[in-house]
């Protein structure tokens, strides 16, 4: 079980440090815990089993100190529900003084089938309701964004039900690969940028690869057809060669 203590995440650091700020989307309560949606938090989980630190509360989000490195960094779960993401994002970077090329967001991508990863710089909000708010309260899309693939909703399936929805049990060994492979982008993220980290990640795939297409099998020629073929090629030759003749 996580541990927390209540403490304001503008006591993590002092003002005006330069630091990261990776903020995973979800939704609070338990109910939510294992969803779709909350593909975000759980890269944050990830994250945080591999620097250690301690989660803080705060009225609108729970927040962790840690390092990447030299670099200084801060994991942001908003409390808000997915639809009011942006004010516990915006308060923050404004404390902070972070520029959008400080901020990555973490977030479910119905659009991209699920398996595959891919960083974003700018751009709309996709109907990504947590990206929408956080466009409104910034101000700005000039940030990066991790978007993790779940797939469109099978057939009578609603968007809602289908975000809102657990993992399925066959699809837990490709999701705790795809965890793997979204910390270590966000890791790169912070060292290296934008660019180089869609360099490495952006072809990100774990989709199964379809069988190979069958060997064709030798074409069995009986002697009629041996013997028609024969004929075709001798007529085809004494054409040519009686059209040359003419010329």
């Amino acid at each position: 079980m996580a541990q927390y203590r209540v403490q304001t995440p503008q006591r993590l650091l002092g003002r005006g440090t330069q630091l990261k700020l990776i903020v995973g989307l979800g939704n609070p309560t338990s109910q939510y815990a294992q969803t779709r949606h909350n593909v975000g938090w759980l890269v944050l989980d990830a994250l945080q089993q591999q620097l250690g630190g301690t989660w803080l509360r705060s009225p609108k989000a729970e927040s962790l100190e840690a390092r990447i490195g030299s670099e200084k960094v801060i994991l942001l779960k908003p409390q808000t529900y997915m639809n009011l993401s942006g004010e516990a994002v915006a308060p923050l970077m404004r404390f902070y003084k972070l520029e959008p090329s400080d901020l990555l967001v973490i977030q479910d991508d119905l659009d991209s089938p699920f398996g595959i990863l891919r960083l974003r710089k700018g751009g709309r909000s996709g109907g990504q309701n947590g990206i929408k708010s956080i466009l409104q309260h910034v101000g700005t899309d000039d940030f990066a964004r991790l978007k993790m693939g779940i797939s469109r909703p099978p057939a009578q399936w609603g968007v809602s039900d289908w975000v809102l929805s657990k993992w399925h049990e066959n699809e837990n060994e490709m999701l705790e690969r795809l965890l793997k492979i979204a910390r270590a982008a966000a890791h790169h993220w912070v060292l290296e940028g934008v660019l180089t980290t869609q360099q490495k990640f952006n072809n990100t795939d774990l989709r199964p690869k379809p069988p190979p297409p069958p060997k064709a099998e030798p074409k069995e020629v009986t002697l009629e057809q041996s013997v028609v073929e024969s004929v075709a090629e001798s007529v085809a030759e004494s054409v040519a060669e009686v059209g040359s003749l003419e010329g």
